[in-house]
């Protein structure tokens, strides 16, 4: 029923997280929406603007992909089933409110390929010692990605954490003031030998970085 009147108008119930602040999920023409205050966090503009990387990854060399931020699990989703990725995906969230919705609301689960772990993502890739052929990087709260996720020190765990012939995919920014801490670590990466991309205003809005080995 829900589904059906969302075409007519949207459907909300909220949700408050200590982490997340309000959580909006909204039924809008035929499909579910997990939002924040301020922004898309799940199957919505945020599912397109991952989508517009993971076409840039050549899945074939891909046999396991660590996701940094699940949010409502749109990316996963995405993998599965447009990019029909059957293989070994591990997911960090911080918010155990979010695990939870993801899990109820849009059935994302842990199974014998699919690891869901709830902790803090900087946390992770430091003690991580696991290497992922493709690392997703999401890391929002709200429309901000918190400083210490564009730091050296974060992107050396990541580093650390990435197979030898992997790849980074990097939802950077949706802020124009953030040009210049991009552009630092844009650089950085540059130094370690990486070949680099950057494609501004994906869906309009959001700046996107593919780091993959040479």
């Amino acid at each position: 029923m829900k589904r059906l009147l969302s075409y007519i108008y949207p459907v909300t119930k909220t949700i408050t997280s200590k982490f997340s602040g309000e959580l909006e999920i909204t039924w809008y023409n035929g499909k579910k929406h997990l939002n924040s205050e301020n922004a898309n966090y799940s199957y919505g503009s945020l599912q397109r603007i991952l989508k517009f990387g993971l076409e840039k990854i050549q899945f074939k060399k891909v046999n396991s992909i660590l996701v940094l931020g699940m949010g409502g699990g749109s990316v996963i989703e995405t993998l599965r089933t447009d990019f029909k990725y059957t293989k070994d995906i591990e997911a960090v969230e911080l918010d155990p409110v979010i695990v939870e919705i993801a899990k109820t609301e849009f059935g994302i689960t842990e199974n014998k390929h699919q690891k869901i772990h709830c902790t803090d993502a900087f946390n992770f890739v430091k003690t991580n010692t696991k290497p992922f052929d493709l690392i997703i990087i999401d890391l929002y709260i709200d429309l901000d990605v918190p400083d210490k996720f564009l730091s050296t020190t974060f992107w050396d765990h990541v580093l650390s954490s990435k197979s030898s012939k992997g790849s980074i995919l990097f939802n950077a920014s949706v802020k124009s003031s953030n040009a210049t801490k991009i552009e630092t670590l844009v650089q950085y990466l540059k130094t370690k030998v990486f070949k680099v991309d950057v494609y501004d205003k994906v869906n309009n809005t959001n700046t996107v970085i593919i780091a993959s080995g040479l």
